[in-house]
């Protein structure tokens, strides 16, 4: 051991360092920094040392320092060293923010790492730091839409009502349609899932034609009233309310949540109307169809029996979509709607002013 250290090990140290010699799974610094302090407590030269360990001299001495400094437990840590690339200065990263928030000045509609690594001459990686450190994401957006209805609130309130607190001895129904649903078809038959390998589908496909389907769902008990037709103009959603009407239990109220599309409006839907006047309607607020909760049946029906079907008619297709429905009401859920109102309202007046602050 050269001048100036020296050391003894206490009987827990020999323990631990034995541990690590002896231990496969140990990392390889670690059991040569260990076996370096054993054999200088042994009494071994720093020559005999760097024979047996196959390290350098200043190797050596540097944990032999150490372990005299910082014990067993600095063996086992790795001191950090000082980067050769100076640091980028607040300046830069302030620069960088700067540009992100603007256009970019080619043709292109957001910026991208190694966009602004050219224009501000650092490292694309580093331009990736500084977003992350920012939550910057230029390369996402979100799709939003806020309802310009004068009667929003109002509307708000009296659908969410429904939802919360429904009228005794009635029945709440959500209607609204899926249109143009396609009855597609693959060109080739795709290949069966096994291990490693994903179940296949063709990109392209055929086209068989399209149906829509009217679907009322009921808020109270889960059930959905569903009818597959051709078209979805005023004549068809009179149809379908006829259906309703036929399969509602009789001298119940009956209060359905619709959108504002316009067959929902017409003349001949409003004589309706006028005829069967325990059917009450109450239209969302204008640009809030996920206000409906229809729109959450329609999800679970595209997502689990359409995006993925393969039909080979508009039967075909409208049969699938049938017995969806038929499955669905074996075991329905009641909606149970958790937001406020409160909230929703504020989030859109928040919504309006950050638009009229921006622009």
């Amino acid at each position: 051991m050269r001048t100036g250290i020296s050391f003894t090990l206490s009987p827990a140290d020999r323990r631990r360092l034995t541990a690590v010699v002896g231990d496969r799974n140990a990392p390889q610094k670690h059991v040569w920094r260990a076996s370096i302090i054993q054999l200088s407590a042994n009494g071994a030269g720093t020559v005999e040392i760097m024979r047996r360990t196959g390290k350098s001299k200043t190797c050596v001495w540097r944990w032999q320092e150490r372990f005299v400094e910082e014990g067993f437990e600095g063996l086992l840590r790795d001191k950090t060293r000082p980067s050769r690339i100076p640091p980028l200065g607040a300046d830069v990263a302030e620069c960088v923010v700067a540009l992100t928030r603007e256009d970019p000045p080619a043709e292109t509609t957001h910026w991208t790492a190694d966009m602004m690594a050219k224009a501000t001459g650092i490292s694309a990686s580093a331009v990736r730091r500084i977003w992350k450190v920012h939550g910057l994401q230029p390369h996402r957006w979100r799709q939003f839409k806020l309802s310009n209805d004068p009667a929003f609130v109002d509307k708000l309130r009296d659908v969410v009502g429904l939802y919360v607190d429904p009228p005794a001895h009635a029945i709440v129904l959500s209607v609204d349609e899926k249109s143009q649903i396609q009855a597609l078809d693959r060109t080739q038959p795709g290949l069966p899932m096994k291990k490693g390998r994903l179940g296949t589908m063709t990109h392209d496909y055929k086209r068989h034609g399209t149906t829509t389907l009217f679907a009322a769902f009921n808020v109270l008990d889960g059930t959905v009233i569903g009818k597959n037709m051709q078209r979805h103009r005023h004549q068809e959603f009179i149809r379908f309310l006829n259906a309703i009407n036929a399969e509602v239990p009789a001298g119940k109220a009956v209060h359905v949540i619709l959108d504002n599309y316009a067959a929902h409006k017409h003349p001949k839907v409003r004589q309706w109307l006028d005829r069967h006047t325990r059917f009450t309607f109450h239209f969302t607020p204008t640009s809030c169809s996920w206000l409906n909760a229809v729109e959450g049946f329609f999800a679970r029906l595209a997502k689990r029996r359409l995006k993925r079907g393969v039909f080979y008619s508009v039967v075909d297709l409208q049969a699938a979509i049938n017995r969806f429905i038929a499955e669905y009401n074996v075991d329905p859920r009641p909606f149970k709607w958790t937001a406020c109102p409160d909230r929703i309202i504020a989030a859109v007046k928040r919504g309006h002013q950050a638009l009229d602050s921006h622009h």
